[in-house]
């Protein structure tokens, strides 16, 4: 697997990520190991993970998976930190020095390790002080406990706005990556967090690149039984991608499949890994053969008249003040 810098930095990563979302509440350690060797064979080494999943169990079956089948030097290691669902409800953000710190230092506990390579901030708050919330980033990179630090889920001005504090001072730790949601039935980024971040040197890590499982065509003609959109969990999840518009998308997608001789699969992760200041798209497979299928992709390009055809098909509104 070809490697890409993350942002401006040194850091090399795998062009895909394997992401851990549902490891340790759907995808048991078992399954979860097959996966973790799968992607290392075919030379990955960008894993994804955070506090956040599974309040800690994600984290906790790939502190063991490392611990016992995988060399910890292979892995270039992401977690998150900043959403406590133990605190005050489900989904309550905190992005205090304190709660962050305390966070970190759970996360290398269930991760068996004393430091992660990319340590990232789950959700942007309004609630505490920005330069409260970067300076946790500084402190966990000055004490060796994060290598690199980066963001997730911020808008245009909240991304260019903590990147500038990092960047105006001495002895602060520049950010290295953003983590956003980003495939052909998501292109919202593109309007101002895609500019933003390559104006100041941050990676994209696109999250959902197959656009929630929906570009893999599997729900054309309804919902499978085992499906996460049959699933009460995520079936909310999966059904902001279900709707005519994203249909359209999702017929060229395959149309395209069919001439390339591909699959579905190949050819929106290929789209989205090959976007300007994209580093590695975060893959989430429930299986093996899911993660192989997604692995597959590394030997594709897309020819340019695909690409624009799938651009216009899926054009996101870009209008006042951004054009």
């Amino acid at each position: 697997m070809l490697h890409r810098y993350l942002g401006a930095t040194g850091l090399q990563v795998s062009r895909l990520g394997l992401g851990t979302l549902a490891w340790g509440t759907e995808t048991d350690e078992h399954e979860a190991g097959d996966q973790l060797r799968a992607f290392v064979d075919a030379g990955g080494t960008l894993v994804d993970t955070g506090a956040g999943y599974g309040d800690g169990a994600s984290e906790r079956v790939l502190g063991a998976l490392l611990a016992t089948d995988i060399d910890r030097g292979s892995i270039v290691l992401a977690t998150k930190a900043g959403i406590d669902r133990r605190a005050r409800g489900e989904g309550n953000v905190d992005v205090s020095r304190r709660a962050l710190l305390r966070t970190l230092d759970e996360s290398l506990e269930r991760l068996g390790t004393d430091h992660v390579d990319l340590w990232q901030l789950h959700r942007w708050s309004s609630s505490v002080p920005l330069d409260e919330t970067l300076s946790a980033l500084d402190a966990a990179v000055s004490s060796g406990r994060a290598r690199y630090v980066g963001i997730s889920n911020y808008a245009g001005w909240q991304t260019a706005w903590a990147a500038a504090h990092q960047l105006a001072a001495p002895g602060r730790i520049r950010l290295a990556s953003t983590q956003v949601e980003y495939s052909l039935l998501e292109r919202g980024v593109e309007r101002e967090v895609v500019p933003a971040a390559e104006a100041l040197g941050i990676g994209l890590l696109p999250w959902a690149p197959l656009g929630r499982g929906v570009l893999t065509g599997k729900y054309r003609t309804g919902i499978p039984a085992g499906s996460r959109a049959a699933s009460k969990v995520f079936e909310r999840y999966v059904g902001a991608h279900l709707n005519p518009i994203a249909a359209q998308v999702v017929e060229a997608v395959a149309r395209a499949a069919e001439g390339l001789e591909l699959s579905p699969v190949q050819v929106a992760l290929a789209w989205v890994r090959d976007q300007p200041g994209v580093v590695a798209p975060i893959v989430g497979a429930r299986t093996i053969a899911q993660l192989t299928g997604c692995l597959s992709v590394e030997s594709h390009t897309l020819p340019d008249e695909i690409l624009d055809a799938l651009d216009d098909v899926s054009a996101p509104v870009i209008g006042y003040p951004e054009s």
